[in-house]
């Protein structure tokens, strides 16, 4: 049975001192989809907030850093560039590296894009 009402605004505030990316990033992500909410439907993005506090103070082991590799393809040929996850962070920062690892847990659909917006991080 459907509902003709809008759930209310939401917001979901996590915070990420002395915790590790994949147990913030996965709260977020399922925060983001809507579980926590009574108003949950696979085809709707909920209009769910979802804050994160104190980025910059995740645990992160040196040997984490270090050995997590990310990849992309530029479409050319040896267009297979990649890049460690210390060199991300020197470049772009800790929230790009948490947005990506987010990114990752939302499905590949229509509602990634609208999901994704709701994401606010705070370093």
């Amino acid at each position: 049975m459907t509902s003709n009402t809008k759930p209310a605004p939401s917001t979901h505030v996590i915070d990420a001192t002395d915790r590790t990316l994949g147990r913030v990033a996965s709260e977020a992500a399922h925060a983001l989809l809507g579980k926590r909410s009574v108003h949950f439907v696979k085809n709707q993005a909920l209009p769910v907030k979802v804050t994160i506090n104190n980025a910059c103070k995740l645990h992160l082991p040196a040997r984490r850093t270090a050995g997590k590799i990310y990849t992309h393809y530029t479409g050319y040929p040896g267009g297979l560039r990649e890049q460690s996850m210390e060199v991300m962070i020197e470049k772009k920062g800790i929230a790009d590296v948490l947005k990506k690892t987010i990114d990752g847990m939302i499905p590949r659909n229509k509602l990634r894009v609208p999901r994704m917006k709701n994401l606010i991080i705070n370093s």
